[in-house]
């Protein structure tokens, strides 16, 4: 995989170590660190420093010394506490652990989503959805604006768009401000995880009247 460019926001990756992110992003954030080295390490960062946090506040206001953020901070600098939490799930080819897990380790039963483009609901609530998407080489998404926040993560190819170019491993955050025509590199099918908390929000009138069925 090559160097990953697009990462997930430190202030996701804080929200999801204190348990406060929208489970709807939650398997973008954990299928990122399971590449990222970089996001991993920020996340174990915000982990641990929560980690003290809570033992301080826990602690008698007498045994809260002046020194408190010294010795936060010697402990991000130490070694990783041990974790009794239970395996990270295993990979399934292209898919990081914990879409491989979403998939029960069986390939995607894709249904068309015209244009070529296909897709498989993974999990959804209300208006949130967590997808994979397959977008064939050279293809282009219609152009769509958001009602919410859509978070991608690039797993096969790569494409672009208004905001610039995403490889295997990149995230693109999108919000309302965003309207964007995502159009798959020609030289390989692209194959994306995605997660909204809101309906898109289509130009055209045909994605419009599909958009009921296809729950996005």
């Amino acid at each position: 995989m090559k160097e990953i460019a697009h990462h997930i926001p430190d202030e996701m990756l804080a929200a999801y170590a204190a348990g406060r992110l929208p489970a709807t992003f939650e398997m973008i954030v954990a299928a990122h660190v399971s590449v990222c080295d970089q996001c991993r390490a920020a996340l174990e960062a915000h982990e641990m420093l929560g980690g003290a946090l809570m033992e301080a506040e826990a602690a008698p206001r007498a045994a809260v010394a002046g020194d408190l953020l010294e010795r936060t901070l010697a402990r991000l600098d130490g070694p990783a506490p041990a974790t009794t939490t239970r395996p990270a799930p295993a990979r399934m080819g292209i898919y990081p652990g914990p879409v491989a897990e979403a998939l029960r380790h069986a390939p995607p039963r894709w249904r068309a989503a015209g244009g070529g483009v296909r897709q498989q609901i993974l999990a959804e609530d209300g208006k949130s959805s967590v997808r994979l998407l397959y977008i064939p080489g050279g293809q282009a998404v219609p152009d769509h604006g958001h009602h919410g926040t859509e978070l991608t993560m690039v797993l096969q190819g790569a494409f672009h768009d208004e905001t610039g170019h995403y490889g295997p491993g990149d995230v693109e955050l999108a919000d309302e401000s965003l309207e964007h025509t995502p159009v798959a590199d020609p030289q390989m099918d692209c194959i994306c995880l995605a997660a909204t908390d809101a309906r898109l929000r289509f130009r055209s009138l045909l994605p419009r009247l599909a958009q009921p069925f296809l729950r996005i």
